[in-house]
């Protein structure tokens, strides 16, 4: 009887147990929302079979190691909330009110930094006890995003300093923002980080220029990155800087009689100039120029007087800066392609007649130079010379060798039209042994040798030292019309002449 009544209250516990493990509180075990919005927390009890009672519904705050009492549900009292979450906290189903307290989830409405914590929704049950879950709750603000022009007229002064010319700002945010620039202008960026007291951020970047007259309307764009958005905004620079001047129309080729010359004066410059001055150094302005606003008009033709330094000063707001230019006066135009014509009375007789006598001179000095240059290209004959024919004796032979001959008689008399290359001294010589010693001194080979060659006719001779040789000057030998009659009397090739 003992091991029966121990088995039952055996079974009795198991039973027990099943049913407070069946027994749960389920929960999202986060939840987020933004400042100001509104944010559910949700919370339901699972019951077992046979169900507990449930007795109370505690929402707690919890926080830095503490629990705070936020909203109670109970059956016999009712539902209360508690101050400071009296006016934005309430049960979402009204049958909480009816003793229903199967589903007890709380609404917040207009969310506030403090109240991201853990939340726990506690069940009181009888007899399983308690059963309980938590939730963590996070709180995000928006930041505040706004773009600034340090001023709204930035001043490009001389001392070229660094400045900042435009702030980012993105204030009060949770989590921090990240800031960047989209800009061609180069320049510095400063990030300044703050935490604030109700746990946001504000993070300020300043962008740094030296303000000038190339950053005048140049455009920055601020982006803005707050979790998964995108801020954009932008801003164009208003930089206000002295006139900067160069004087235009002077072409370099201003010359005496010219028509319609004209100096203007340019000026780039923010405010825009107000007052242009003229002024010519070391001197006073043409009489003949007028002074239109920013231009010098000078009327009638051009004069040497109007060569000088021409100086304009221009005037803004922020200050005075000076352009000069320097002008030339010449007698003629120094280039023709300008279009600008030589006046009839600028022509000149006399350079005419230089320049024809010029050319004659000159012409006369190619037709010499020619001429030399002809003639040293005889006497320095580099072809072949056994392309020659020669009369010789009874046939022809070459210029190259040495023919067989006696000794030339000393006495021996040549035509008026021969030249100093046919002169026996040349050949034979009149000194001892004459024939013998240029035999020595002949040299086959050489380019500028020249020796006459004679007809021989043997019908008519006549004795010398015993051997018999008839001279006689024949008329000269028919050419060919592809020979090339030569100074020393042969003939030559026109291939041969050509080469």
């Amino acid at each position: 009887m003992a091991m029966m009544c121990a088995g039952a209250w055996i079974l009795l516990l198991a039973f027990h147990i099943r049913a407070a493990e069946g027994q749960t509180v389920q929960m999202e075990s986060t939840k987020s929302g933004f400042v100001g919005s509104q944010v559910e927390l949700r919370c339901i009890f699972v019951n077992s079979q046979p169900p507990v009672k449930i007795s109370q519904v505690t929402w707690q705050k919890f926080i830095n190691g503490t629990k705070q009492n936020v909203a109670i549900a109970n059956p016999a009292l009712g539902v209360s909330v508690l101050a400071p979450f009296k006016d934005r906290v309430n049960f979402k189903h009204e049958a909480v009110r009816s003793s229903q307290l199967e589903d007890t989830t709380i609404v917040f409405s207009s969310l506030r930094l403090s109240d991201e914590a853990a939340y726990i929704c506690e069940y009181t049950t009888f007899p399983a006890g308690n059963r309980e879950n938590m939730v963590n709750l996070t709180v995000y603000a928006r930041p505040m995003t706004l773009m600034t022009l340090t001023s709204p007229t930035i001043v490009a002064r001389p001392q070229k300093r660094k400045m900042t010319v435009a702030t980012c700002l993105s204030a009060n945010g949770k989590p921090p923002s990240v800031i960047r620039w989209d800009t061609r202008l180069k320049g510095e960026v400063q990030l300044q980080e703050t935490r604030n007291a109700n746990g946001t951020i504000t993070i300020r970047s300043n962008y740094i220029v030296v303000p000038s007259r190339e950053t005048h309307k140049q455009k920055l764009t601020c982006i803005v990155t707050y979790r998964t958005e995108r801020i954009m905004e932008s801003v164009v620079l208003n930089v206000q800087y002295e006139p900067e001047v160069k004087i235009e129309g002077f072409d370099g080729n201003w010359f005496l009689n010219r028509q319609d010359v004209q100096l203007t004066c340019r000026a780039d410059a923010n405010p825009a100039v107000t007052i242009y001055q003229w002024k010519l150094l070391n001197g006073s302005l043409p009489s003949n120029v007028e002074i239109k606003n920013n231009t010098l008009f000078f009327k009638g033709s051009v004069t040497y007087d109007l060569a000088g330094t021409y100086v304009c000063d221009a005037t803004n707001v922020i200050g005075t800066r000076t352009g000069s230019v320097e002008v030339n006066i010449t007698e003629f135009p120094n280039n023709l392609s300008t279009g600008h014509e030589i006046p009839q009375e600028q022509h000149n007789p006399g350079a005419a007649i230089g320049g024809a006598v010029g050319g004659v001179v000159l012409l006369a000095i190619a037709a010499i130079l020619l001429f030399v240059f002809l003639r040293r290209r005889q006497r320095t004959f580099k072809g072949d010379y056994s392309t020659k024919k020669h009369v010789f004796g009874n046939g022809y032979s070459k210029a190259g060798g040495l023919p067989a001959h006696p000794p030339m008689p000393k006495n021996l008399q040549y035509p008026d039209d021969s030249d100093d290359e046919k002169k026996p001294a040349q050949i034979g010589g009149g000194g001892p042994g004459g024939f013998e010693a240029s035999e020595r001194e002949f040299d086959g080979d050489a380019e500028d040798l020249k020796r006459p060659y004679f007809t021989v006719d043997e019908g008519e001779s006549r004795e010398y030292d015993e051997r018999t040789l008839a001279f006689q000057y024949d008329p000269e030998p028919e050419i060919a019309d592809d020979m090339i009659s030569q100074t020393d009397g042969s003939v030559i090739s026109k291939k041969e002449w050509y080469v």
